[in-house]
């Protein structure tokens, strides 16, 4: 197995979700394993699909098919199927990831619908997640780099009914706390400094959340995701996807 590639344990268990598959009404796809190898090389050396090594076939046919998965949600579906939450507590942060020059400029849409905007960092996207109590990802919102976590927190919730929601003082909002009553669970998000009275949390499951600060680290080995090249959200989200569901841990 070349560097990259994905391993026989991890295509075992990926390959019955892929389309074009022989048991699939209009089979179009006899190497589905090349091309997830392909797209997988792409995301995690960080090259341009123009460099993609010949061993995987025309650049262009693989950039095409990989942008036909996103604009049809596979890759959400695929990250979808092999979630096996374990919703004892989940935990909200949020990465910011610089983009590059090339991410800007897309003539359709504006940057702020391509989840783009600038921060202190500079051009960037920031991506808000939600891991399970094993650290596992649950789900993602993509935003501009500039808005804050606590906007997007009960939708990273969704409808999940968890035991206990962690998360920093980033989150801290007397809304979104009420958010997280309504459903009984346990408010571990400590209170600003400038709160007039201060929460009291459970210390030892804060500490939990340096799973989700692991996870954030496990995901941006990918260079795709550690930098932002692509202009779409759309391809964003693919990539986050797919390195979302080659990380998790089951």
């Amino acid at each position: 197995m070349r560097r990259y590639e994905i391993s026989d344990t991890d295509w075992q268990r990926l390959s019955p979700l892929l389309p074009g598959k022989s048991t699939d009404v209009g089979r179009t796809a006899k190497d589905n394993r090349q091309f997830i190898n392909a797209v997988l090389w792409i995301a995690r050396s960080g090259a341009p699909w123009r460099d993609l090594p010949e061993r995987f076939g025309p650049w262009n046919s693989v950039y095409q098919r990989f942008r036909r998965w996103a604009s049809k949600d596979v890759w959400q579906r695929i990250f979808d199927a092999l979630r096996e939450p374990d919703l004892d507590w989940l935990l909200l942060d949020s990465t910011t990831t610089r983009a590059h020059q090339h991410a800007a400029g897309h003539k359709k849409t504006t940057a702020q619908a391509e989840s783009l905007g600038r921060s202190r960092g500079g051009f960037s996207t920031k991506i808000h997640a939600c891991c399970d109590a094993l650290g596992n990802p649950r789900r993602f919102i993509l935003s501009a780099g500039q808005q804050s976590d606590h906007r997007q927190a009960a939708a990273l919730l969704a409808q999940d009914v968890p035991g206990a929601v962690i998360a920093d003082k980033g989150y801290d909002s007397g809304s979104f706390a009420k958010v997280i009553a309504q459903r009984e669970a346990q408010v571990v998000i400590p209170s600003r400094a400038n709160a007039k009275e201060a929460r009291p949390i459970d210390e030892n499951l804060y500490k939990d959340r340096n799973k989700i600060e692991r996870f954030f680290n496990r995901i941006k080995h990918y260079r795709r995701i550690a930098t932002r090249y692509v202009k779409t959200a759309t391809s964003f989200m693919a990539f986050l996807n797919l390195a979302a569901a080659m990380t998790l841990r089951l």
